[in-house]
């Protein structure tokens, strides 16, 4: 086990220790899921066949966290979603673990719940016993299943009578040669079987007609099965010899300025509480809240494909257990993830969460060319970090913090590209061929970042800033000017935005009660240069249920039950209850608790070279203070010379910096 003891010691050269007050911020123990569901199976309305979705912390609100940072302690609570197999619809409650009680229940009579890591494998199982699906490998050329590979994917919601109120699976299928051979080089094309989740029952199966043969050519990835493996390079280690720079009281950590606390939750995986820099609030709450998969072919049966990968599936149930000198590199600390399965019990992912500092390169420097004199400083940033696998796509996150007060969020993707099969030479304009027959088809990746903003307090407001050319004439006769101007975002609707480059638009979040040096609201910038255009018709089945993506900025006032833009119960929803309708209310947003959604990603027109294993790509966001401090908030970071760097080819004279 990897769990923080919360009574480590401060180490020398470390930060001092977190505030106390963040432990409450931490995840649920074991003890506490178990006991959740020893609560609600006891009930003799929701006990018999429980099955559970998702036990979590509930989050204070903001006035309750404030209240207790201030003293007030507020209650231990969780939330448990939970369905039933014979029933329909999805229960909401909330379980007082003081109490032992559950305190408050409601039912979403037409809701589904999120798919379940050991659903995928019993779709997959019933999928492959159906005489019906094996007949139809057998007319191409499988005659033996157990290397058929059914992947369960979410089938959304296209009006078919026969899904309508089940929690649906619309599948794509692949064939392994061999052992541990990558089965996405062979995909089974125009065969797609569709299953009640809950149930188990087979609804349809849709054989299209004339699909294009399986390629059967093998590209692998797996070292074991290459011919040839190219040699290693010289080893390059990360040392430090005194150990880390910050201290961790259970989920809690302080670094260098910073402080804040881990949270996971078996849907959105890693968040991040109470973000703060020299005990100065910026963030009350950062993490994923949704991410997209929309794709581009119509044919056949991959129209569906439009995958909602937290809100559907969850990163937390699907993030990695990380592995020391493999996926983090260095002096590292890790935290183990506790979690439910759909029964009830716990299981543990260890190492889930990596925790470790980086060398960030030269933060800043100068040459003052008349004083031949040159200051350095090179920058150290803190790296918290979890890697998810849904299906065939990986997605490590990184959030970074660096000395110069920047939070810094990097999403990188790899993995292993969706396939299609196509006649060879032939993959039609909505895919790109990776090899003779085989195909991937253009599709997007777009995320969207929940940040609950509390910048020096909790009355702010945001801020769009848009630069413009002044016009020639008297003020400007030399056609040379041009200006940054301010617009304060008032109310939702008005705060639905989208980015300009030819303004090169930008937004900051501010605290007009709080002046800076020079009388203007502190701030932070957003920072957002991985914008995303979607391209699904608006009114289409899954452009309705994906409407949150048609912005790249929503801001919401703080409200409990508002978590995530694609809606609380996302598996073959109607979009209903999205952020995009939600801003329908166009309540005011100024000087208050705010909630700031942010959409990003990854336009993916595959490459040949994204198979059979992608190179990670990136996208992210950062927010950087903008009138938050007076001056460079690391300008008075020490001098320091690394003195085990050294020339490739020692001489006597090292040269280093002075």
């Amino acid at each position: 086990m990897n769990d923080v003891d919360p009574s480590q010691t401060m180490t020398a050269g470390s930060a001092a220790p977190p505030p106390a007050y963040l432990q409450a911020l931490a995840p649920l123990t074991p003890d506490e899921i178990r006991a959740v569901v020893s609560i609600v199976s006891a009930d003799s309305e929701l006990g018999p066949g429980a099955l559970f979705e998702t036990i979590e912390l509930r989050e204070p609100s903001p006035a309750a966290f404030r209240a207790h940072v201030a003293g007030t302690p507020f209650p231990r609570q969780a939330r448990c979603n939970l369905s039933h197999r014979d029933r329909p619809g999805v229960w909401r409650t909330v379980v007082s673990l003081a109490e032992k009680q559950i305190v408050s229940r409601q039912h979403f009579a037409t809701a589904r719940p999120m798919v379940q890591v050991e659903q995928l494998l019993d779709v997959e199982r019933v999928v492959k016993a159906d005489p019906r699906f094996v007949d139809a490998c057998r007319r191409r050329g499988i005659m033996e299943m157990t290397g058929v590979c059914v992947d369960a994917w979410t089938g959304g919601n296209f009006g078919y009578p026969e899904e309508t109120g089940r929690l649906i699976s619309h599948t794509f299928s692949w064939l392994r040669l061999r052992k541990d051979e990558n089965f996405y080089a062979h995909p089974i094309e125009g065969l797609n079987v569709v299953v009640d989740i809950k149930t188990g029952e087979v609804l349809r199966i849709d054989e299209h007609p004339n699909p294009p043969p399986i390629p059967m050519a093998e590209i692998n990835y797996d070292s074991e099965l290459l011919d040839e493996v190219r040699g290693p390079l010289k080893p390059l280690n990360i040392v430090q010899p005194e150990g880390v720079s910050f201290t961790m009281a259970g989920h809690a950590i302080a670094w260098d300025k910073w402080t804040l606390a881990i949270g996971f939750n078996p849907r959105d995986g890693l968040i991040l509480h109470d973000i703060r820099y020299d005990d100065r609030p910026i963030l009350r709450r950062a993490a994923l809240a949704e991410l997209v998969v929309p794709y581009g072919s119509p044919e056949r049966g991959h129209y569906r494909q439009n995958i909602f990968d937290i809100g559907e599936y969850g990163f937390g149930k699907f993030t990695n257990s990380l592995k020391l000198g493999c996926d983090c590199l260095g002096t590292i600390q890790y935290l183990d993830a506790h979690l439910n399965t759909l029964s009830g019990d716990v299981f543990t992912i260890e190492k889930a969460v990596c925790i470790h500092e980086e060398d960030a390169g030269v933060l800043w420097k100068h040459w003052d060319f008349r004083a031949d004199r040159t200051v350095v400083r090179r920058g150290r940033k803190l790296v918290i970090s979890c890697i998810c696998t849904v299906g065939n796509y990986e997605y490590a996150q990184y959030w970074y913090f660096t000395q110069a007060g920047d939070i810094e969020f990097e999403l990188k993707a790899t993995g292993i590209v969706n396939t299609n099969a196509c006649e060879p030479g032939r993959p039609g304009k909505y895919a790109s061929e990776l090899a003779p027959g085989l195909s991937a088809p253009i599709h997007q990746h777009i995320f969207c970042a929940r940040l609950d903003m509390a910048v020096d307090g909790h009355e702010n407001s945001v801020v769009e800033v848009n630069t413009t050319a002044e016009p020639v004439g008297p003020g400007n006769p030399h056609g040379n000017a041009f200006y940054a101007e301010e617009t304060v975002l008032k109310t939702e609707r008005a705060a639905a935005r989208r980015n300009n480059a030819a303004s090169h638009r930008f937004w900051k979040v501010v605290n007009p009660g709080k002046l800076n040096h020079v009388g203007r609201p502190v701030g932070y910038k957003l920072h957002a240069p991985d914008c995303v255009t979607p391209f699904l018709a608006e009114d289409g089945p899954s452009g309705i249920r994906s409407s949150f993506t048609r912005n790249h900025l929503w801001v919401t006032p703080f409200d409990e039950d508002e978590r995530y833009p694609a809606g609380e119960f996302v598996p073959n929803s109607d979009g209903k209850d999205s952020l995009a309708e939600i801003v329908k209310q166009d309540r005011p947003i100024e000087n208050t608790d705010i909630v700031v959604w942010h959409n990003f990603g990854l336009h993916h027109v595959v490459r040949p070279e994204d198979f059979p294993v992608q190179p990670c790509i990136s996208c992210g966001f950062t927010l950087s203070p903008s009138g938050f401090f007076p001056i460079n908030p690391s300008n008075d970071l020490p001098q320091e010379i690394n003195r085990d760097s050294v020339l490739a080819e020692a001489t006597s004279d090292q040269g280093c910096c002075h």
